[in-house]
């Protein structure tokens, strides 16, 4: 790798730095290519990447970002995780590596807060964008449902009343 590649590759690493919401540092060693696709293949499904990087280049990629405090955890064979959904990343690598003990997660970074490997799992529990979206769409709809059964009850009552009333008047 000449100096322009290298200098390509720090660009592209720090914007992954920069723009990610959330950074998965994780060790890979013994990983088949058919595991390593396994885990990029969820990573897009949900929205994320992986990035297999030189420690070396990363932590000069990092060098002024926010997550720099991050570059302790670049030692030996490492792959990054991210995604700009601040949980989809780490919930991919959590299950990978529930499923795969080679994989095995050091920590990671979201935003400038330096995640360990327990913050890493707190983080893959939370809900992700798109379940708190749904979940805001379901309290927004919930009142207009309520109102909407509330303004149609009182007619039904009405027609109940007006029909017990017809068939007294019927029967007389």
């Amino acid at each position: 790798m000449d100096r322009a590649q290298k200098e390509k590759v720090v660009e592209e690493l720090g914007q992954i730095f920069e723009s990610s919401g959330v950074v998965v540092v994780a060790h890979y060693t013994g990983l088949t290519v058919a595991e390593m696709q396994d885990l990029r293949a969820r990573a897009r499904d949900a929205g994320g990447s992986v990035r297999v990087a030189k420690n070396k280049l990363a932590k000069i990629a990092l060098e002024g970002k926010p997550c720099e405090n991050m570059g302790d955890l670049l030692k030996g064979m490492t792959v990054l995780t991210y995604s700009e959904d601040p949980v989809a990343a780490a919930k991919v690598a959590e299950d990978f590596a529930k499923e795969n003990k080679k994989f095995e997660i050091l920590g990671g970074s979201m935003g400038e807060n330096a995640l360990d490997r327990a913050g890493v799992e707190a983080v893959s529990k939370m809900p992700s964008r798109d379940e708190l979206i749904a979940s805001i769409v379901g309290c927004i709809g919930a009142p207009a449902s309520n109102i909407a059964g509330a303004i149609g009850a009182p007619a039904s009552n009405i027609a109940s009343i007006l029909s017990t009333i017809e068939e007294k008047a019927e029967a007389a």
